[in-house]
């Protein structure tokens, strides 16, 4: 049974942070057509109230974070929970995410997200997916942009050590990026309905140089994000 006091937590947070969400798509939507990229700023601002509802309202403090993001990186991250998604735009200057592309199909919020730069992953498509992916991730990084994905493709729980996507060494392999691993274990505090107070850390692996055997890479980046996992 959760505890009176994260019950009543987590309601105030629901009701301000996705009450802000509303607000603030309603807002990026108005200055898209305005030209320029006043939406951008929109989105870090959403991932900014995102961070002060989880820390004010929550009580979770956030440890790890303060590291110097730069662009022609592939940040791999551990994925426990919806908080280091949100959390991206707060931490990284305008990264480019690898997302499921059912989250692009949300009505409003999907037409924000492709356009800020999120590329869709559809396993469904196998190779052609893949490529459609370079193509984008290369047009991205042109612009100076680092780009984050989950390289175990979902949620998974914390304690879980599942093997990397497949598709993860063809994007490395072909984009001729290095890597930063990074763990993160919200899944205790976040992932639940009733979200509790305590610790969520970041932390952030040795970079990785380009052009390792997949054995190796996969090797390497599975066992640095899940430092974090026991």
């Amino acid at each position: 049974m959760p505890r009176l006091p994260d019950v009543l937590r987590s309601i105030a947070f629901y009701a301000a942070f996705y009450g802000g969400t509303v607000l603030l798509v309603f807002v990026a939507l108005a200055v898209m057509p305005l030209g320029g990229n006043r939406y951008r700023e929109v989105v870090r601002i959403w991932s900014t109230w995102h961070r002060t509802c989880v820390e004010k309202l929550l009580g979770i403090t956030v440890v790890g974070d303060r590291f110097a993001p730069r662009p022609g990186v592939l940040y791999a991250i551990k994925h426990e929970s919806f908080f280091e998604a949100i959390d991206l735009p707060h931490m990284y200057p305008l990264p480019v995410v690898f997302a499921k592309e059912q989250l692009l199909r949300i009505p409003l919020w999907g037409r924000i997200g492709t356009r800020y730069g999120l590329i869709a992953v559809d396993r469904a498509r196998g190779a052609s997916a893949l490529r459609t992916m370079l193509a984008e991730a290369r047009r991205w990084t042109a612009d100076g942009r680092p780009l984050v994905i989950f390289p175990e493709g979902t949620r998974v729980p914390h304690g879980t050590q599942p093997a990397l996507q497949a598709g993860f060494a063809g994007l490395y392999k072909m984009l001729g990026l290095p890597v930063v691993p990074v763990a993160v274990d919200s899944g205790p505090l976040y992932h639940h309905v009733w979200k509790r107070p305590g610790t969520i850390r970041y932390r952030f692996g040795e970079e990785i140089p380009p052009g390792l055997p997949r054995e190796e890479i996969e090797a390497r980046v599975h066992a640095a994000i899940n430092v974090l996992s026991a």
